[in-house]
């Protein structure tokens, strides 16, 4: 037999790390129902339609496909080779695959939407906690299984949406003690502005997948993509012009201006960051705008967020997003205006270890370990422990009878900070052997006093 392992990209969490994972979850969770979102959940999978063609070029490569049921049919034995060697070729055969694991929570949404737009309220506001998959290169930071918590608003042009948004991402990663984040900020608008004077909005696509990974490959590189997509020389020097536009945020605004400003999609681009960033400017927020930020996805159309970890991390983005004024147009549904953020929940763990932010308690979970040392005693220490349990205080009894040294390592082990002993002296007195495993102190109290005993 061969020995066990797992698909490459995807991890095993023990109780440790689930913990930890809790934590992060439980930190976003709490903060998007502080502002009014509501739990929604989707499949796994969606159909492949729904998914190709939504993420740009790049991102329709590393969409997990799933083969369909009955390829194994000998009847069909010729078509399906025929099928497979399309497939081969990277085309989609409906014989083959005709559903795909999710790439990203925001497309699945919209075709939620889309599909049950007359039963919702709007603006309807929701928030997803799920995995998603990917066939990227693993790699520090980046996994082919990964969880994503997302936050949208849809139904709503308000630019206080963004401002919101930009709020939750500031109240997490506060909460979470990463104070040191970077929040950056963009405009598809601008964006869009610039592949106009650079011959128009055919180029935008071309621009902005570049331009997103000018961190990755630097503006050299960025430069030569540009060429091989096929713009001139002077669109990629207006383009690198564009690019070098740096400072404060009232000077990049400035600049944008100068070089944009007479675009009626620029003009726009720029009044609706000013605006967000004003509706900021006392809410003590770090908030940065940035040129470069581009996200290489097709459906944003407007205001583009990305969260940084702390540069003392090499991790790079845990977190995004943008508006997307007609992403259910995609399904059919047009005027359904949108808005979202997600975070990088993998990332967000990767960086909190790294920094050692975890709460030191976190890994507690029984309060309280009864020594089992008989029968008759096991028996009490069993009617106790479920007495506490109904006090809502976590508590064991060790699973057998056995030596003192082996339920102290386990509880240890386990870091409960508190066990109870009942031997036949304390079963005949009525009384129990409290002892605090982290101070050392341990004294004999009556049964009747475990009623008011906080195990805090």
């Amino acid at each position: 037999m061969s020995k066990p392992s797992l698909p490459q990209g995807t991890r095993d969490f023990g109780p440790a790390v689930v913990r930890k994972r809790n934590y992060i979850l439980q930190t976003i969770r709490t903060v998007f129902e502080l502002y009014g979102f509501q739990p929604l959940e989707t499949p796994a999978m969606e159909n492949l339609e729904t998914l190709m063609g939504k993420y740009g070029e790049e991102g329709d490569k590393l969409i997990f496909k799933i083969l369909n049921n009955g390829l194994d049919n000998k009847d069909k034995e010729v078509q399906v080779r025929a099928d497979f060697e399309k497939v081969l070729e990277g085309k989609n055969v409906k014989g083959i695959t005709e559903r795909a694991l999710k790439y990203d929570l925001t497309i699945p949404f919209a075709r939620y939407v889309a599909m049950n737009h007359t039963q919702l309220s709007f603006p309807f506001k929701r928030y997803q906690v799920q995995p998603v998959w990917r066939a990227d290169r693993p790699q520090k930071g980046r996994y082919r299984e990964f969880y994503q918590c997302d936050a949208d608003v849809v139904g709503s042009r308000s630019l206080l949406n963004e401002t919101e948004l930009a709020l939750i991402y500031h109240e997490v990663f506060t909460r979470l003690g990463l104070s040191a984040y970077d929040l950056r900020i963009n405009h598809r608008q601008v964006l869009a502005a610039l592949a106009e004077v650079c011959g128009g909005s055919d180029q935008l696509t071309n621009i902005t997948v570049a331009i997103d990974k000018l961190d990755k490959i630097g503006i050299d590189k960025v430069k030569e993509e540009l060429v091989t997509r096929g713009l001139t020389a002077d669109q990629v020097s207006l383009i690198e012009q564009y690019l070098a536009i740096k400072g404060s945020n009232e000077a990049i605004l400035t600049g944008l201006e100068k070089l944009l400003g007479h675009t009626e999609q620029g003009k726009s681009g720029i009044e609706q960051m000013n605006t967000v960033m004003a509706q900021l400017k006392d809410q003590s927020i770090n908030i940065q705008l940035d040129p470069t930020l581009a996200r290489g996805l097709n459906y944003y159309t407007g205001l583009i967020f990305e969260a940084k970890a702390p540069a003392t991390v090499s991790i790079g983005s845990i977190g995004g997003g943008g508006r997307y004024d007609d992403l259910t147009g995609l399904f059919g549904v047009k005027d359904i205006p949108g808005v979202g953020i997600s975070f990088g929940v993998d990332r967000i763990y990767d960086v909190l270890e790294e920094l050692q932010l975890f709460p030191k308690d976190l890994q507690i979970s029984t309060r309280v370990l009864f020594f089992n040392l008989g029968e008759a005693e096991s028996k009490k220490a069993f009617e106790l422990a479920q007495m506490l349990r109904a006090r809502g205080i976590s508590a064991e009894l060790y699973h057998e009878a056995t030596k003192f040294d082996k339920q102290f390592k386990y509880a240890e082990k386990k870091n409960i900070p508190y066990v109870i002993i009942i031997g036949e002296k304390e079963l005949q007195e009525q009384t129990f052997n409290l002892k605090n495993l982290q101070t050392g102190v341990q004294s004999t109290l009556p049964f009747a006093e475990l009623h008011s005993i906080s195990f805090a």
